[in-house]
């Protein structure tokens, strides 16, 4: 109980919490209005980087949500080009993450990292189709137990500035397992062949949790 109410926090976190702490001491000597300000803002922060335990299916038919957020489109594209794929059809899945939801990003299968790529770019908002081919970005390729390529890509959104790795290549995952997150404000794409989407315009959805296609 107390783990929902208080949940832990990802570690970029602590850093920033101190921060907010600190100007909140600081605003509330000037005011006790600002420094009320300075609390909330405190509280928003522990809240943003906070990284609940999730618990996934565990079921190679399926593909997990790779980030909590609201599904923008749902669509069939040309394979990601920074990778060469970009001669092969995809099925695209694009989830924004605001500024409430938790960015920790998770793995959609269980899988070996066979490839991370990191592009510089723009910050333009994540929720505009142009952010895809824009945006700072991270993409990990995935391969599953069929030999096929799962794709998931982090882009950096208009405030987000830092696109965080917390996995290596030729690492083995979980489905479900935690690869990075993104800081304040973003939006993640997932790639795949061979299944059929479950995700709908409009979705909500939670990471590691939440069905986002079928084989």
């Amino acid at each position: 109980m107390i783990d929902k109410v208080f949940p832990p926090i990802h570690n970029e976190g602590y850093k920033f919490l101190v921060i907010f702490a600190v100007a909140t001491i600081i605003l509330y000597l000037i005011s006790s209005f600002l420094g009320l300000i300075g609390l909330v803002l405190t509280i928003w922060c522990y809240y943003f980087f906070r990284d609940p335990e999730r618990y996934s299916i565990n079921d190679d038919d399926y593909l997990v949500s790779p980030a909590d957020g609201l599904v923008l489109q749902v669509q069939e594209c040309d394979g990601p080009k920074e990778l060469n794929l970009e001669n092969k059809k995809f099925t695209k899945v694009s989830i924004f993450m605001n500024v409430f939801d938790c960015h920790v990003n998770r793995s959609p299968c269980a899988g070996k990292v066979s490839e991370i790529l990191y592009k510089p770019g723009k910050f333009l908002n994540a929720s505009l189709d142009k952010a895809s081919e824009d945006n700072e970005r991270n993409y990990y390729k995935i391969t599953n137990s069929k030999g096929e390529d799962i794709i998931v890509v982090q882009i950096a959104g208009l405030i987000a500035r830092r696109i965080v790795t917390e996995t290596t290549e030729n690492s083995e995952l979980a489905q479900g397992e935690r690869i990075g997150m993104i800081r304040f404000g973003s939006r993640a794409d997932l790639y795949f062949e061979n299944y059929k989407p479950l995700a709908k315009v409009n979705q909500k959805t939670i990471a590691g949790e939440s069905l986002i296609a079928k084989r």
